[in-house]
């Protein structure tokens, strides 16, 4: 190969790399296997080697929550439409993954040949068009278009935050293209400037409200932690002195150390003197906000629209004034130079707080109060924390977080399993600046996904597994069914996976070392245990806590309590 020309798959790679992609996830398959010679003989990238292709997508879902972007290879038809919950999963939650389709030759897709993994009929398109609905952008590679078409999709997705499809045809990746690879230009991901009379008039609209107003107080949700703003939102921060609240999607967001850090708002789920501080504002700025059921404890947000102004990416909205186009990612910056002075006042609230939780002293069970009240003792700063779809991701709602951790949910999409993958994901991305990733998941979800737990071993990870065994599917008992047989599930012996997913057997590559790997069924078992992970940081954890059935964290209780009261309301009003 000239220096003048470049394959259209290392051309992908090439571009990937620039992005900060350092491993690519997914499962091989007869339409992607030359592409994923170029995986293994570029140098810089490693191939992840999943288990299954959902398995994969959730690992680069989790992976781009850390660095940014993620990436997925599988193969047609039967691979992709495996991975396809997860992508969907990512379409929602504003994760950028690109996925790369490898499909059949392009001599046999033009004559419509009857091949395998087809539905038979000669169309080529079919699963294509179903990643339509859950990717922000599609490119289906040609010879001619292979480069521009990488290219546009690539940028769509950084800039709009969502997954992307790629199909690359099995005899296409080989094939060399015009470039150079010393002349490629870094990509261009510069924001669309907002309409200069629109954005003028939202900001003096902001500033006016805010000098009429008392007690102003500012609540962070996940579309700023999506659109990378957070560096612009703490400036905001330093600048007015101002409360700041996040919701459950932002959680971590801020530094609960921060000065003006008051906690987390998610209406009824919040402790009561966090909705009465957010209640009393009569000024509610309100950036990135995403108002999901389990976002809002169940739809029993109150916030008066008269008093809320919200930033979003397409739109700033004032009360009830929609300014169209006005990007708060270019707003909020604008807002910070231009907040007058004289709105400046000192923030003189008590250092954030959660309140200690009442439990039965006489008891040693590992309760949820109890759990994710002592949890964050043994959690490093600088860590990441990934709670499962369930009562996991309520747990984390209202525990202390310390400095630097990252929290990984999945509050709007809730695909059970999704922790594991993406824990393995968010491992690998930030081994190179020693975060540890926590994952927490209950026993039913990992039943879905438990063999992931052997690439974990696979990549020498130092992960802590911590699977909660409350004996079934809990949240669901709690919505509805409780003694229902279809929310009891086969006991497993959990702690034991290490041992069945190839620890120790001498045929597999260097594995991770393993440490604790056992029950906890006490709270003194469970305090020793963590101890000894706080230790061991260079060794994979497994804990098997046991927990009573029916326990569950208060957030989710009141969330279920607000969500039936909602959907009362809803049917009152139809009849």
């Amino acid at each position: 190969m000239s220096s003048q020309k470049i394959t259209i798959g290392n051309y992908l790679l090439r571009r990937l790399k620039d992005l900060g992609v350092d491993i690519i996830f997914g499962v091989p398959g007869d339409y992607n296997l030359p592409f994923l010679d170029q995986i293994e003989d570029f140098g810089s990238i490693q191939w992840g080697n999943n288990c299954n292709e959902l398995n994969a997508s959730y690992a680069a879902d989790g992976y781009a929550r850390i660095r940014g972007i993620g990436a997925i290879v599988t193969t047609f038809g039967v691979g992709e439409l495996s991975a396809i919950n997860g992508i969907a999963g990512s379409y929602a939650e504003m994760v950028p993954v690109v996925h790369i389709v490898g499909t059949p030759p392009t001599a046999s897709q033009a004559s419509g040949a009857i091949l395998h993994h087809t539905l038979g009929n000669g169309d080529f398109r079919a699963f294509a068009n179903m990643y339509k609905e859950v990717t922000i952008a599609q490119a289906n590679l040609t010879k001619t278009n292979a480069v521009e078409e990488i290219d546009r999709v690539l940028t769509e997705c950084l800039m709009k935050g969502r997954p992307v499809y790629i199909g690359l045809a099995v005899d296409l990746s080989d094939y060399e293209v015009n470039i150079d690879p010393s002349a490629i230009k870094p990509l261009n991901l510069t924001i669309t400037r907002n309409p200069k009379d629109e954005h003028q008039a939202a900001l003096e609209a902001v500033i006016d409200m805010a000098k009429q107003a008392k007690n102003i107080v500012t609540i962070i949700d996940a579309c700023a932690i999506r659109h990378d703003l957070m560096t612009k939102v703490l400036a905001f921060l330093d600048r007015t002195k101002l409360s700041v609240y996040v919701t459950p999607m932002a959680k971590g967001g801020i530094d609960e150390n921060h000065p003006q850090f008051r906690g987390v708002f998610a209406g009824n789920c919040s402790t009561e003197q966090i909705q009465k501080e957010v209640y009393d504002a009569d000024l509610i700025l309100s950036i990135g906000s995403m108002n999901s059921d389990f976002n809002t404890g169940g739809f029993t947000y109150r916030l008066s629209q008269k008093k809320t102004i919200e930033f979003h990416t397409y739109h700033t909205k004032i009360f009830y004034a929609i300014y169209d186009k006005v990007d708060m990612r270019q707003l909020l910056p604008d807002l910070t130079e231009k907040w007058p002075t004289e709105l400046i006042r000192p923030n003189n609230n008590k250092s954030f707080d959660i309140p200690t939780p009442a439990l039965n002293e006489k008891s040693d069970e590992i309760v949820h109060e109890y759990f994710w009240n002592k949890l964050s003792d043994f959690i490093p700063e600088n860590s990441i924390v990934v709670a499962e779809t369930g009562t996991s991701e309520f747990g984390v709602f209202n525990m202390r977080a310390p400095k630097g951790v990252t929290f990984l949910t999945q509050i709007l999409w809730g695909s059970i399993g999704y922790s594991v993958g993406a824990a393995l994901g968010a491992a690998l991305a930030g081994q190179k600046e020693n975060r540890r990733v926590f994952v927490l998941v209950g026993d039913g979800s990992f039943q879905l996904v438990c063999q992931e737990v052997s690439s974990m071993l696979r990549f020498q990870t130092n992960l802590v597994i911590l699977l909660l065994n409350n004996d079934g599917y809990t949240i669901e008992k709690l919505i509805h069914g409780p003694d229902r047989a279809y929310n009891n599930i086969q006991m497993w012996r959990y702690h034991k996976s290490f041992e069945y997913f190839g620890d120790g057997l001498k045929q597999n590559r260097p594995q991770a070392t393993t440490g604790f790997a056992g029950q906890v069924k006490t709270r003194d078992e469970f305090e020793n245990a963590m101890k000894q992970v706080v230790k061991e940081t260079d060794k994979i954890h497994f804990l098997e806590v046991i927990m009573p059935s029916m326990d569950a964290p208060t957030s989710l209780v009141l969330t279920i309590e607000g969500t039936r009261e909602y959907k009362r309301r809803e049917r009152e009003a139809q009849e």
